[in-house]
């Protein structure tokens, strides 16, 4: 029982120091600032070095004509 015991102390000191950290990365918001601060600068600079990419603002819009 006493091997129990301690096992359960563990899990739920581990359960809730996870429970804990993820409610500070909500409550702050840290998902949400390490996209805008760190992956859309990574991942725009990446799409902005493609070579031949195709503008699709450019591309004209045609609807085919239904008779």
């Amino acid at each position: 029982m006493d091997k129990f015991l301690k096992i359960l102390k563990k899990t739920l000191a581990v359960g809730g120091s996870v429970y804990g950290l993820l409610f500070l990365v909500f409550y702050f918001d840290l998902d949400g600032k390490l996209l805008y601060n760190v992956y859309e600068p990574w991942i725009q600079k990446h799409y902005d070095n493609i070579k031949d990419r195709r503008d699709i603002t450019k591309v004209p819009y045609d609807i085919p004509n239904k008779e």
